[in-house]
């Protein structure tokens, strides 16, 4: 077997071996992750893979782009109806791109923006870390109510009243309770400022009607990934109430933040979001329901989770205190050692020096949930998590059970069936 034949055969062995063990042999609890249907994966691998297609629809500076146009066309459409706009951006490739092309819109380098404090769960890309840094807009961040575990509504209006900000931020990425969009819209409004809303990880429960839809309380623009709590393929989408800046952020988007933008994710991002159209409701009701039972059931095999007095979420989120189980990074470890696959993460106490051994784990149900587990199966999930970092078990053993338990559970639920695709003439 000559060198090629060996490289080859690795490369596809470790691909077999990623399918097999994320898909069928552990739990998958990664707050930003989800799977596809079916039948959006067999779309998601066609022939738009392979093609360009730069510009708006119907205004491309490349040919071939026929049947694109109109599904890009048609998917915004569909996206627009459950969030109450027509404005509806589909190109960015990633939730981070979604941002930085309305961050650029709204702001010159040196001025400034109000963010939501990190305790409350801003992403990096809303700082000087990230997105907000790299074009140089300067960062301001909100102060946090420790008790409500949110921002701190007077202060942050106080603030904004102060600063004069040229856009605000809400939403994030550990976030457990809603954002107080009208408050802080009203004030950055009355400043002559806008309000971005970072939906990326809520996306799918806002569409499903278990988290507020943050354009119909005051928010300009809202961006979000299209594969976290929405089920669909990796990317981004902007939703606006404000036209004047959709059509400012389309004029961005390409050709400052990206050329071709993945033409393959539009037809998947179409089908999941007819999926979202028909079981959205229930998905989400049972995403968000799943995530309060795990959070009592992991209390009940003697681990802290974070909320207590607030209900523990009310996203699909559960934040847990490991500290006395050793910490963030070893219980992480630990967990995926047993099949059982999370993240380490900071909370609200922790100083940002403790990013490589935080206090705590941030767990999702979005995916679970989907792979048909309700209320019972989350009990079983905290049990299996308190074998490993409770009782102390071995976890060689919990593994086995892990994979045993993963058995019953291999179908992608809230989807449409992929015996459709024939229906649709998709096949071809």
């Amino acid at each position: 077997m000559g060198e090629v034949d060996v490289l080859l055969k690795r490369v596809l062995d470790l691909t077999d071996a990623q399918n097999r063990w994320r898909q069928l042999e552990t739990i998958n609890l990664i707050a930003s992750e989800n799977v596809m249907s079916p039948l959006a994966l067999k779309v998601y691998l066609s022939d738009f893979m392979y093609r360009y297609a730069e510009g708006k629809p119907f205004k491309r500076y490349y040919q071939g782009t026929k049947y694109i146009d109109e599904l890009e066309v048609l998917t915004a459409k569909l996206i627009g109806e459950m969030l109450g706009t027509d404005l509806v951006e589909t190109r960015p490739i990633s939730g981070t791109i979604a941002n930085a092309s309305v961050f650029r819109v709204l702001a010159d380098p040196g001025d400034k923006a109000v963010i939501a404090p990190v305790q409350a769960g801003a992403h990096v890309s809303h700082t000087k870390f990230g997105t907000l840094g790299a074009l140089g807009i300067e960062q301001v961040e909100m102060p946090y109510d420790a008790e409500n575990m949110n921002v701190d509504v007077d202060g942050a209006v106080k603030l904004i009243e102060k600063v004069k900000p040229k856009f605000a931020v809400l939403g994030g990425s550990v976030y457990l309770f809603p954002h107080p969009v009208r408050e802080i819209a009203d004030a950055v409004h009355a400043v002559n400022g806008k309000l971005v809303y970072d939906a990326a990880h809520v996306f799918g429960l806002i569409v499903g009607g278990a988290w507020h839809n943050p354009l119909k309380l005051g928010a300009d623009a809202m961006t979000a990934s299209t594969h976290k709590t929405f089920p669909g393929p990796q990317g981004g989408i902007v939703a606006f109430t404000d036209e004047k800046l959709y059509k400012k952020v389309s004029k961005t988007i390409f050709p400052w933040f990206l050329s071709n933008h993945h033409l393959h994710r539009i037809p998947a991002l179409a089908v999941t979001t007819l999926e979202m159209k028909v079981y959205g409701k229930e998905y989400a009701s049972n995403v968000v329901a799943n995530a309060r039972k795990l959070a009592e059931c992991l209390v009940e095999e003697g681990l802290d989770v974070v909320g207590e007095h607030l209900g523990y979420t009310r996203s699909h989120q559960v934040l847990v205190d490991v500290r006395k189980n050793g910490g963030g990074a070893k219980a992480a470890k630990l967990l995926e050692d047993a099949n059982i696959i999370l993240n380490k993460n900071l909370l609200p106490w922790d100083p940002p020096s403790a990013v490589k051994d935080p206090s705590g784990l941030r767990i999702g149900t979005q995916e679970v949930t989907r792979w048909g587990m309700g209320r019972s199966e989350m009990c079983e999930i905290a049990k299996f998590i308190a074998d490993v970092l409770v009782r102390k078990k071995d976890p060689g053993i919990v593994k086995k059970n892990v994979i045993e338990f993963r058995k019953n559970y291999n179908k992608v639920n809230y989807a449409l069936e992929a015996d459709v695709a024939t229906l649709l003439d998709l096949s071809r």
